[in-house]
């Protein structure tokens, strides 16, 4: 119990140091504008990633810890060794330099360290629910999220404090909110998603090399992409800019948008052929397999479930269809050591809670 509260105190002193230093620089009102701004671009962000881990969807626990680790650990522990960095940076090379180093060279390595380090963390410690890639993916993208709220928010505070809304003759928060907010509010999470992917195919396999390269792999792809993003807005000008964003940066988004959906794809083709085992097992009813094999089908099971039965039944069937896809993917990708026996039977056990109180809920007496 300690470590998990000593874990909240920690990130909400990172919360409030964070508050309180945006506010000593910018001003209230222009937090209040930054923030009101950064919520358009982070809820397209957060909406995309929750899209794309519709088949098992992750714990919603460990999705707010993963966005609350970016916004304020990540954070904090990037903004006092970016500074620290700029500092050395201003007097190693002379004064205006440093922020070139701490833009080039520590940003890119220390943020993504420090967004990964969650995807990292779960990987570790709760490795029943990393499945592969996909997974990689979407707490990379929650991470990466968190941090990129909490930038946009002084970026756009700062702009509305510089030059208000802005005009024809200045930058203000809107041409931020453009830059930021319209044009790549995906640039953190597809830095941090390379990482992820990396992690994600460490999940997936038993050779030891992979398990290293692959993640170190991953991480340093992420940092490269971050120093070239950061570089062509610093020093290359306009042009280089554009022709980065449109040659590298929106074909590397679509080529990792495109691994998603195969991915998930063969995600379904798992759980597809897993069902006629359960069934026969007896875990699932026959009649359910159809329903459980296509997302579609399963969306239809809930949204009739929440018209007879109301929101809670609807929620215990979508337990229940998530149970039934981690089975899938245990007795797919996992060799039956005690352990995976184990978190065979814990599931086992959720399956059948989750199907009871679907079942007590859609009782024709029950009150609810």
């Amino acid at each position: 119990m300690l470590l998990p509260v000593l874990g909240l105190i920690v990130v909400a002193l990172c919360g409030l140091f964070l508050f309180g230093l945006v506010t000593a620089k910018v001003g209230v009102v222009a937090v209040a504008i930054g923030v009101v701004a950064a919520l358009v671009p982070v809820g397209l962000v957060v909406a995309a990633f929750l899209w794309v881990d519709r088949w098992e969807p992750e714990p919603a626990k460990l999705l707010l810890l993963a966005f609350v680790w970016g916004a304020c650990v990540a954070t904090i522990t990037a903004l006092l060794i970016n500074s620290g960095a700029e500092a050395v940076g201003d007097l190693l090379l002379g004064s205006g330099n440093g922020s070139k180093v701490s833009a080039l060279v520590s940003a890119p390595l220390i943020e993504e360290a420090a967004k990964g380090a969650f995807v990292l963390l779960v990987l570790w410690r709760r490795s029943n629910e990393f499945d592969g890639v996909v997974d990689g993916i979407v707490y990379a993208g929650f991470s990466a999220a968190g941090f990129a709220f909490t930038e946009n928010i002084y970026y756009f505070g700062r702009a509305f404090a510089e030059y208000g809304f802005g005009n024809g003759t200045s930058a203000g928060v809107l041409a931020a909110f453009f830059l930021r907010g319209v044009l790549s509010p995906f640039t953190h999470p597809l830095f941090t998603a390379l990482t992820g992917i990396g992690l994600g195919f460490a999940a997936s396999t038993k050779s030891r090399a992979i398990r290293i390269l692959a993640p170190l792999g991953g991480y340093i792809a992420a940092v490269c992409l971050h120093a070239l993003w950061n570089g062509s807005a610093l020093l290359g000008g306009s042009k280089t800019f554009i022709n980065v964003y449109f040659l590298i940066m929106v074909p590397l988004f679509i080529a990792v948008f495109s691994l998603v959906v195969l991915q998930r794809r063969r995600e379904q083709r798992i759980v597809a052929a897993a069902l006629p085992k359960m069934a026969a097992a007896r875990w699932i009813a026959p009649s359910e397999i159809e329903l459980l094999a296509s997302l579609s089908g399963r969306r239809e099971w809930r949204k009739q479930a929440k018209r007879q039965s109301g929101r809670q039944a609807a929620k215990a069937v979508g337990a229940y269809q998530a149970s039934v896809t981690e089975l899938a993917f245990l007795r797919r990708s996992r060799l039956k050591t005690d352990e995976d026996r184990q978190r065979q039977e814990e599931l086992l056990g959720q399956l059948r809670a989750s199907r009871a109180e679907a079942v007590r809920l859609a009782e024709p007496d029950h009150p609810g």
